[in-house]
């Protein structure tokens, strides 16, 4: 007998379970290819099983995360668009290079439509699967092939918007709890940054922090859309309402852990003999730790019960601040504006302990919860978008191109060697060609590892279970791991699909006569891809730093005049502020993403990383500045055009905005010479009188002042990042130069 405590703890590990979105998916994939197979068993039709497999594949490649409008709404169009590709394949059967030209141009024109957003980009991509589907299915009964095609998708579709309906919150809750544990993570590399010991590797670890943080915008980025989709145009069910307060919670922290108060060797130095720093790095890993542990609560939903080990650690962090403050020793300059940093510091980690407990309260009715809607809102709009990807420079067409013309060598290859099952060629080359190098390489020797594996398990499986009904089981078995692995194991996907394909075609044919054919298609579209990333268009990172470095200056710019508008109207997380913030922290991760895939490119590809790595590390620096200014704009100041502050942000939107404009431009325009005033340094130093204010002014002061020095070496970072190459290796002819800014 199990005891009362193990049954709530096995009672919690199933409902873990049942919130994880794998194992949901993967439910749905075994009630989805059950049916179909006890279906076709029933009927004895066990020829129809493949293409009805295909079907739910296809439409499940097509699922998006919405609310059960939103599925029904998209489940809609994506049986519309595959009905016209299958209706299109079928009708160039019979004339094989009008198949080609029809596979190539629906290459181009769905993988443009990624432009418009996430959800149009997967229904493209399901749309061009399910025409190689079809041509793979469609012998030698085409139109009954076609008609199990699309029924197997709209019977998945069915069941994916009736379980949106009948579990709305699992997916929410996934996204949320990813947020929470990439902040958890992003707090504990930052408390990596407060250990004052020599030699530490400071540089290292600041990249790893804006890689991660790289990392925080895309979950929350992921959390952003699964909420939105859900909000409608009433009011929101109190649980979407706390969802969103958690969202707008995890926004705030994640400002607070960016922000930088002053750098922190200086710190470091400045109190090497204090342990108020190991304080401070401990308080940062135990509220780290705090959000591991409410991410956990919102998958579990076990009452989250917070150790009082943060608020002693608070307590103890005050406590030795004040030791400073009453120790006697010189007091210079440097050490005024050290202790005005650890004050700052102090202070907002305790806000920052303060939003943290608020994450899980009901909203307040003045807050404003309105999301961005980032799909097109238009057909004009929708245009406008399609045409910005009409240049040789702009990757998405680059990829479009890449595919059409890889998959019109994949289709020469097939028709030359008379491979009867040549279209997996095509269909490799679909799932493998990436629009980056890196991710191409990557998933190409997941795919290889993977079909291997899979004919190994798969030729297993036959031999050792020759009963058809008991194939048919493993059949549903191997598309369940396919579903719950295919978006984190992607070797153990292939693997499960491979094996699913096989036992399949065994149901109404010979399964072993498919081994080496697949093995050999397999290898001929992942040649082919990786030849194609290679040699037509590629797309290397180095292309397209200048143009992201120059929209992370320009949102930046933006984030600040937001910030300073705070500061003089009072502070309001209305949608224009918080947008403003998104948009710098998603410009700091385009960046930081594209450094991260250019480790993956070939040498000569590399040229820039290392001026690129540091552009970077020097814009999240400065970022983290500004979100210090954001995190503190809690009192309102009276600043005059005239006046140190304001004259010091006006200079820094300004400087930014042009060196953004040069960044983007083609050729560049080149802007006027910017100096500093010379007294503008002097005057953001000066120490403030003691007045109503004069706390928050004084560390706006210091902010502007740290982003000021900063400005310098990040401009020759720039003019390093569009130094002309020796070679025009992307076909532009265009010579990328700066000004000096001084």
């Amino acid at each position: 007998m199990l005891s009362a405590g193990e049954v709530r703890g096995w009672g919690q590990w199933i409902y873990q379970l049942w919130q994880r979105e794998a194992v949901s998916g993967s439910l749905r994939a075994l009630l989805a290819l059950a049916c179909v197979m006890a279906g076709c068993w029933w009927a004895g039709r066990m020829s129809a099983a493949l293409p009805l497999l295909l079907g739910v594949i296809a439409s499940a490649l097509a699922e998006t995360d919405d609310s059960w409008r939103g599925r029904l709404r998209v489940q809609g169009i994506t049986l519309v668009c595959f009905a016209v590709m299958a209706l299109a394949v079928q009708a160039s059967l019979g004339h094989p290079w009008m198949l080609g030209g029809l596979l190539a141009v629906a290459a181009v024109g769905l993988s443009l439509l990624g432009a418009l957003g996430e959800r149009y980009r997967t229904m493209a991509f399901a749309t061009l699967v399910l025409a190689i589907y079809a041509s793979l299915s469609s012998k030698p009964h085409a139109v009954e092939a076609i008609a199990f095609l699309l029924l197997g998708a709209a019977w998945y579709g069915a069941i994916s918007v009736l379980w949106a309906a009948l579990l709305p919150t699992p997916p929410v809750r996934q996204q949320l709890a990813a947020v929470y544990d990439s902040l958890g993570e992003y707090l504990r590399l930052k408390s990596g940054l407060l250990e004052p010991v020599r030699g530490a590797d400071l540089e290292g670890r600041r990249v790893a922090l804006a890689l991660q943080s790289g990392r925080v915008v895309d979950a929350l980025s992921r959390c952003k859309e699964a909420l939105f989709s859900r909000s409608g145009s009433g009011t929101p069910a109190p649980w979407l309402r706390e969802a969103l307060q958690a969202y707008l919670v995890a926004q705030d922290v994640h400002e607070r852990t960016s922000s930088s108060h002053e750098h922190y060797e200086v710190l470091s130095q400045q109190f090497f003999h204090s342990d108020v720093l190991y304080r401070c790095q401990r308080l940062l890993a135990l509220l780290g730790r705090d959000c591991r542990g409410l991410a956990r609560h919102i998958r579990r939903q076990p009452p989250w019960k917070r150790h009082g080990t943060t608020a002693h650690a608070i307590e103890d962090l005050h406590e030795a601040l004040r030791h400073v403050e009453e120790t006697p020793g010189p007091r210079t300059e440097a050490w005024a504006r050290g202790l005005a940093a650890l004050r700052g510091l102090a202070a907002n980690l305790s806000a920052l302990d303060r939003a943290l407990s608020s994450a899980l309260q009901p909203p307040e009715q003045s807050t404003d919860t309105t999301l961005l809607d980032r799909d097109p809102r238009s057909l004009s709009e929708a245009w406008q978008r399609l045409r910005a990807q009409w240049n040789w420079r702009a990757p998405l067409l680059r990829h479009a191109l890449r595919l059409a013309v890889a998959l019109t060598a994949g289709y020469a290859v097939m028709l030359s060697t008379g491979d009867s099952h040549g279209f997996w060629i095509l269909l490799t080359i679909v799932f493998v060609c990436q629009p980056q190098y890196g991710a191409t390489l990557t998933r190409l020797a997941q795919r290889i590892s993977g079909t291997v594996l899979g004919l190994v398990v798969g030729w297993a499986l036959l031999r050792l279970f020759p009963d058809l009904l008991l194939q048919a089981g493993f059949t549903v078995a191997a598309g369940v791991v396919f579903f719950a692995t295919r978006h984190t194991r992607y070797t153990l996907a292939t693997a499960a699909i491979t094996s699913l394909v096989l036992l399949s075609f065994n149901q109404a044919g010979d399964g072993f006569g498919l081994i080496l054919p697949r093995l050999l298609d397999t290898l001929a579209g992942s040649v082919i891809a990786g030849l194609a990333v290679w040699l037509i268009l590629p797309s290397w990172q180095s292309h397209q730093l200048h143009r992201l470095a120059g929209q992370a200056a320009r949102a930046q710019a933006q984030y600040l005049r937001e910030i300073m508008a705070q500061y003089q109207s009072g502070k309001r997380d209305h949608l224009a502020y918080r947008l403003a913030r998104r948009n710098a922290h998603l410009a700091d991760g385009a960046l930081s993403r594209a450094l991260a895939a250019m480790r993956l490119e070939p040498a000569r590809a590399r040229t820039l990383a290392p001026q690129g790595m540091r552009f970077l590390v020097l814009s999240h620096t400065l970022l983290n500045y500004l979100s210090a200014l954001g995190a503190h704009r809690n009192q309102r100041l009276d600043l005059s055009e005239e006046a140190a502050p304001s004259r010091a942000a006006h200079l820094l939107v300004g400087t930014l905005e042009s060196m953004a404009n040069a960044l983007e431009t083609l050729p560049p325009v080149v802007p006027d010479d910017l100096a500093v005033p010379q007294d503008l340094m002097p005057a953001l130093m000066t120490p403030t009188a003691a007045a109503p204010g004069a706390d928050t002014l004084r560390l706006v002061q210091a902010q502007l002042a740290l982003s000021l020095r900063l400005l310098p070496e990040l401009h020759a970072q720039a003019v390093a990042l569009v130094e002309p190459p020796q070679e025009d290796t992307d076909g532009t002819g265009a010579e990328l130069r700066l000004s000096r800014f001084r």
